[in-house]
Parts: structure tokens; sequence; C-alpha cells
């Protein structure tokens, strides 16, 4: 090669790794690039914007760290070996990447599908791969009465009831209640406070029929000391404790579905839960067209560090979470194939919960989760997808919190409503 050719490649490499050096340690020009070319680039259609070969070479870049930010918004918790990425026609699903490990594998999803970074170590035993409703781990659907005088239920408020001047702000209500990701916008024009806290979500109590139906689109999301082929001890044993709350605790008829959407041909697959959750929940629904409230229970995934716990009365119990989906994307606006005729009773009652959260048990809950799919929220206006700890709960821990949730949900039922006015 000529000598002044090498020269110039020289001086090329040279500017440019001073250039990542200045870049990286920039957070003026770091935020430029990202609203610039890298939300250029995802609202072009990139796939797999997310999808780097090797990852932990990356670990440390802060420009890396603002694409990640983009276009994972998997949790409100994310460390440095867990990534993945998204395309137009829906999720895809990674797995953590460990370090050291150079290869991230994804997998396509067809629909509406929530990413979820799985820890879960359950082998399935008993499980009926048909997907029909089952009973699992030797548990079946009849509950033996019990006492449940020691579960928990406060009729004393000791956290924060809001002005209702501040609720009627979309500004204030926005930023304190909501984690919105990326790819979709809680507009004010979605987002209207002052008629979704007036909103009237009660329900006229008939335990003749059933009312209340909790299904989990992942059925085999376990937690730290969940056993294999036990599940009593995943998010269903989780769903069955809240389902014998709601009925015994507060006179309620409930159904708990326990089919498997998320486990097809012997192995994990979550590329049609949501699908497959949704055929099933509507066969239900139109047996008992008495039903009401539809409640999705899921586990959240965090980092392995992380732990999603709080103090209720002397017991130590998970982290709530309420999810919304909005059927709208930033880029195209309303998704017309995943419409929701009942986004605005989902939000209210999601926001409603949350102030009677913030009321009656302060550090309970989360931050209103929010994406731009559907999440079989549409079947009924009283439809909620709540996340229940995480992977690194124990299993008691989750099933503590089961007993607040059904205390606020019955205080919401009976349209209770914690407004300073």
């Amino acid at each position: 090669m000529d000598r002044r050719y090498r020269l110039y490649n020289f001086i090329l490499l040279l500017l440019v790794v001073i250039s990542f050096i200045f870049i990286n340690n920039n957070k003026t020009i770091s935020a430029f690039i990202k609203d610039t070319i890298i939300s250029g680039c995802i609202n072009m259609g990139m796939p797999y914007a997310a999808c780097i070969n090797s990852p932990e070479n990356f670990k440390d870049s802060g420009i890396l760290d603002e694409v990640l930010k983009e276009v994972m918004p998997v949790s409100k918790v994310i460390n440095d070996s867990d990534y993945v990425a998204f395309s137009d026609d829906g999720w895809v699903e990674a797995i953590a990447v460990k370090e050291g490990n150079a290869v991230l594998a994804v997998q396509e999803n067809e629909s509406e599908n929530m990413v979820s970074i799985e820890n879960n170590t359950s082998n399935n035993e008993g499980i009926n791969q048909s997907g029909n409703e089952i009973s699992t781990g030797g548990q079946d659907n009849t509950r033996v009465s019990a006492d449940y005088s020691d579960a928990i239920s406060r009729n004393i408020i000791t956290g924060t009831v809001y002005n209702k001047s501040d609720l009627m702000s979309y500004d204030f209500v926005h930023n304190n209640f909501y984690t919105i990701t990326s790819i979709t916008s809680l507009t004010s024009d979605i987002l209207r406070p002052n008629e979704f806290i007036n909103k009237d979500m009660s329900m006229k109590q008939d335990k003749s029929n059933p009312q209340i139906l909790i299904f989990h689109t992942h059925s085999q999301e376990a937690f730290v000391d969940s056993v294999d082929g036990d599940a009593s001890t995943t998010i269903v044993g989780v769903g069955d404790y809240l389902a014998s709350l709601l009925e015994e605790k507060y006179g309620y008829k409930v159904i708990h579905d326990t089919s498997v959407y998320d486990y097809v041909d012997g192995k994990l697959d979550r590329s049609k839960a949501y699908t497959y959750a949704e055929e099933g929940v509507e066969k239900i629904l139109n047996e008992n067209p008495s039903i009401e409230v539809v409640i999705d229970l899921h586990r959240d995934g965090v980092a392995e560090t992380t732990h999603l716990i709080t103090e209720v009365d002397g017991k130590t119990m998970s982290k709530l979470m309420f999810f919304n989906g909005l059927s709208y994307s930033k880029v195209n606006g309303d998704i017309g194939y995943l419409r929701n005729p009942y986004r605005d009773d989902n939000l209210s009652m999601s926001l409603q919960m949350q102030l009677l959260g913030e009321a009656y048990y302060p550090g309970l809950l989360r931050n209103i989760y929010v994406n731009a799919y559907r999440y079989c929220l549409h079947k009924r206006g009283k439809s909620m997808l709540i996340e229940a700890g995480a992977q690194t709960n124990t299993v008691q821990e989750v099933k503590n919190a089961m007993e607040p949730l059904a205390d606020m949900l019955d205080k919401l039922l009976k349209g209770e409503k914690v407004v300073n006015e």
C-alpha cells in the first residue's frame, strides 16, 4: 500500500477513536445521536436494532445504553446482561445474555406479545400440551374453605391522598403515575385523568354467578424458590390464592383459568401465547356472560440483583405493577388490527387502583407500565394485566401481595374513590 494511504488510514482511524471517546463522554452529543440517528432508524422500521452479536464487548458504552433504552422497554430495571429487540410485526423475545456469552438468541413473535426475560426452571411436569384448561401440580379448582381473617386489609388511610386539582392535570398524572415505553405515547387525547378518576368502576356483587376471571397468559412464570413440576409454586399458585381471597374473604364468585397458553409441544413457547389466551378467555366469557372483571396475572422479569419487596403490617411482600396496553404506536398511531373498545375503561381501572394503593398501601405499587399493544385487555372494560413481583421474589412474598391486591380490588368494585376534593 502506498505510504500516503497508510498515513491517511491511520489519521482516519485516530479520528474515529477520538470521536468515539468524545461522544461517549458527552451526554449532549449522545442525546443528539439518540434523537436523530437512533430514533430515525427505529422509525424507519429497523427490525433488530438491538441485536448485537457480542454485546458484552460494548457494555460500558454510553451510546449503547442509549440504544438499549430506546429499543428494549422490558422493565424499569435493566442491567448490562439483558438485551432484547423488537420489530414492526411484534416483539422479539430474547434470552438473557450472560457475561462471557457472545450469542444473543432471539425468537420472533407473530402478534401482540409482551417481552419477558425469564429465569424459569420449571420442568412443567403434568402439563396438558393441548393448552386446554387443566389442574396442574396436583391442584384443582375446588378451593378448601380456610380462615382468611389474618389476610391484610385496611380501613385506615396511611399513605397519600391526592388533591383533585392535581389529578385534573394531565402533566401531573402523566409524570407521577406512569412508566411509558419509547414505542408508544400516552397523549393527552388518550389519558384524560378528569374523566378516568370520575368513571364509575363499581359492580353489583352477586355470588350466584361468576363475576371475576383470573388467568395467566404466561402460566410457566416461576419464582426464586419454585419447585420443579409444582404449579402451586408458580404464578398459577399465586392466582389460586388471589381467587381464594376474593371468594372466601370478599364474597365474589371467581373462575381461575389454569389453562396453559405458553407451553407447546413439550417446550416453553411464548410466540403465540396471547393469541391462545385470547381464544381461551373468549370461550370462558361466552359461557359465563356474567363475568365483568378479567385479570391476567403475571410476574415481571428483572435484573437478578433486583428484589422488589416492601413490608405491610409486618408481612414482607413483593411489589405490584399494573400494566396497560394502548393499541397505539408512536410511529403509526392507532393500531387498527389491535383495536380495544375498552381502552378508556382499562385506563380508568388501573388509575383508580393506583390511587387506592397509594392511599392504603404506600410503597406497594410501582408505576403503571404502558406499552403499545393490547394484551387481551379488550374483552371487558374492567380488565387488568398485573405484574406480581418478579423471578427474584419468593412464592410467599408474592402470595402475601395478593392480600392487599384483593382488598384494593374489593374497594374499587364497591365504588370507593380516594381523592381530596
